[in-house]
């Protein structure tokens, strides 16, 4: 338990006021390149083909070239790095393939096992998936989306944060999502707390087929329930609420609101769907696994320039070249990936609400602490709202009106001390606000203001896989 101390006081007279969370985040965010994001897309498409079936052992042509240098430029930058590997093998893979991603890891200084992951697929195609031969440039799709992965790991490898963040370049995406479910498999394996999946997936072009432009929204799609555990939550779910607050659809209003504070002239539109409509990408083996994962996409996509063999035809360009990338947009896309990878690096990892108070005419809501938070913000909604309309600060010392966090009520200190800090209860009353009609959940702050996603407060809202109970 943190010691309470008497602390004097010194007024410095004209001392400069400790810059915001989200001037400390502008700054940060500042250095992102359009010039290193064309660099790396370059790269990416000199190697001809990054097809999963291409040549892995081709020094300058395929994917495993492609790997390779995306290796140096994450070593280039100071970090660690990993690949790991599955022998895979499915309609699209027709022989067992060892399918690989190229990982880089900037370790947490204080949370070390609290991650959050940016990727993007490496892998390209054209028309025919089967076809690894052919030129596939794949600049916008994934090419944009690696580039914001190297450039993020570029520019958050000068800083250091509490949290872990991992960069990831995924191969076998186009194959049925192969890399997404090597990571999501790593990362089991490793036992990491995954806090947030950012995918990036085809976010660089502003224009499609049809004429219709728009570079000043980006797509971010998220499940509403979640489906990792949803057979066994169906019926809680059904009785209490909770199809639209899955972990994932929470990241997506934390990447909202965060867009509107740093005004990078970038409005996020969420799209409550897990993906595009009958269509997929590596944040669904994640979610598949209970990680919450979300998908950042372009506001408008070009069905032309994706999945195209390179050809002309009627003076129409088809095919995915670095031409038909916009760099400006991407470049926006990029700060908002970076903006929320160094904001929920910096925060505690959300805690793990539960919420009480049928036929009262007061609304109850506990949770267990977070060891390395300072305060708490207490949110709710109108059931029928997008985002979070009322907030409460808690903080860990307060006890007025009863709300604050405590020892459980059944635990004393003991001879060898007192009741650990992560044995806390945090307990908050809301006086006259009926939980018939609204939606509750509870982010983390830190010591300096950093707020994780908020957790709902509803059946399978907490930020980590479902785990159902003992039968009894």
């Amino acid at each position: 338990m943190r010691k309470l101390a008497a602390v004097g006081c010194l007024l410095l007279v004209g001392a400069a006021p400790a810059p915001s969370v989200d001037a400390k985040l502008r700054a940060i965010i500042a250095p992102v390149s359009q010039a290193q994001l064309r660099n790396t897309i370059e790269s990416l498409v000199s190697f001809g083909t990054r097809h999963t079936l291409s040549s892995q052992t081709d020094p300058k042509r395929g994917i495993g070239a492609a790997l390779n240098w995306t290796e140096g430029q994450f070593k280039s930058f100071g970090l660690e790095t990993i690949r790991p590997c599955e022998i895979m093998t499915n309609q699209r893979v027709p022989t067992p393939t060892r399918i690989c991603d190229m990982v880089a890891i900037q370790r947490g200084t204080d949370r070390p096992n609290d991650v959050v992951i940016i990727q993007g697929h490496i892998d390209s195609r054209v028309t025919d998936v089967m076809n690894f031969t052919s030129e596939a440039p794949g600049a916008n799709d994934d090419g944009s989306g690696t580039a914001a992965v190297v450039e993020a790991a570029r520019v958050l490898s000068k800083h250091k944060f509490p949290g872990t963040i991992v960069y990831a370049a995924l191969s076998g995406e186009e194959q049925g999502l192969m890399g997404g479910k090597v990571l999501a498999n790593y990362a089991k394996a490793q036992g990491w707390n995954v806090v947030a999946v950012l995918n990036n997936d085809i976010i660089g072009n502003s224009c499609s087929s049809d004429g219709v432009c728009d570079s000043t929204h980006a797509r971010v799609l998220s499940e509403g329930p979640r489906s990792q555990g949803q057979a066994e939550l169906a019926a809680q779910t059904h009785s209490l609420g909770g199809e639209n607050d899955a972990p994932s659809r929470n990241i997506s209003r934390y990447l909202d609101s965060l867009a509107d504070r740093l005004k990078i002239g970038l409005d996020v539109r969420q799209i409550w769907r897990t993906d595009r409509f009958g269509r997929g990408g590596d944040h669904i083996p994640f979610l598949e696994m209970g990680y919450p994962a979300a998908r950042i996409s372009v506001a408008i996509e070009n069905y032309d320039w994706q999945h195209q063999d390179l050809r002309t035809e009627n003076g129409k360009r088809y095919g995915d070249i670095i031409d038909h990338v916009d760099l400006a947009y991407l470049a926006k896309m990029t700060k908002l990936n970076v903006a929320a990878l160094a904001s929920i690096a910096s925060a505690p990892p959300p805690p793990e609400p539960k919420v009480e108070g049928a036929v009262s005419t007061d609304t109850h809501i506990s949770f267990p602490r977070v060891s390395s938070a300072w305060r708490y913000m207490v949110r709710w909604r109108r059931t029928d709202s997008n985002q979070w309309e009322v907030a409460r600060e808690v903080d860990i010392m307060s006890v007025p009106l009863g709300n604050g966090c405590f020892p459980p009520p059944i635990r004393e200190a003991t001879p060898q001390g007192l009741v650990p800090e992560t044995d806390l209860i945090c307990d908050v009353t809301l006086p006259h606000i009926r939980v018939d009609d609204w939606v509750f959940g509870v982010s983390s702050v830190s010591k300096d203001g950093f707020e994780s996603p908020v957790a709902s407060a509803v059946p399978g809202g907490a930020f980590h896989p479902y785990i159902a109970p003992p039968k009894k």
